[in-house]
């Protein structure tokens, strides 16, 4: 028996817009959890940079007594030269990861107050209220402060502190 009834192929409008709002929350999904892993990889980098910050400053204080100033890390020159015992310090560790700076020399630099996308580098005298800021050998007390994206263990910033 033949039937007059021709079926048509293809799919309805209502099985269309159902695949497409399934690709639509899956890409979602995709794009949140890439964004939060992108987060995470950043935070670890802060965390590596500092620690390796704080292994260069306190091989500098074992060799000289004292804890290198501010100024003196910031200045590649420095940092490069023969007797201070930095001159394995990559300067690439001096930049937070979402520092977006005009060059590497402005995105290689320590401030002195942590914010965000910057590293923070306070270093004082041994009384640890007055600011150490110039080369004199009497930086006893730092602390090497980076800002997190978000939080990480309920905090917002990782810190390293002077061993000695």
């Amino acid at each position: 028996m033949i039937s007059l009834k021709k079926r048509s192929q293809g799919f309805t409008i209502v099985e269309l817009l159902i695949v497409i709002v399934v690709i639509g929350i899956l890409a979602a999904l995709v794009i949140t959890t890439y964004a939060g892993i992108q987060g995470k990889a950043r935070n670890t980098k802060r965390q590596t940079d500092i620690t390796t910050l704080q292994t260069q400053v306190e091989a500098y204080y074992t060799q000289n007594n004292a804890y290198p100033a501010m100024a003196q890390l910031n200045d590649p020159t420095w940092t490069g030269s023969p007797g201070n015992n930095m001159k394995s310090l990559d300067r690439v560790a001096l930049a937070d990861p979402s520092n977006t700076g005009t060059s590497d020399t402005a995105r290689q630099q320590l401030v002195a107050a942590p914010v965000a996308n910057s590293y923070g580098y306070a270093v004082f005298a041994a009384d640890g209220i007055t600011a150490c800021t110039t080369a004199a050998k009497d930086c006893a007390v730092y602390a090497l402060t980076a800002t997190y994206e978000g939080s990480v263990n309920n905090s917002t910033t990782f810190v390293k502190k002077n061993l000695n």
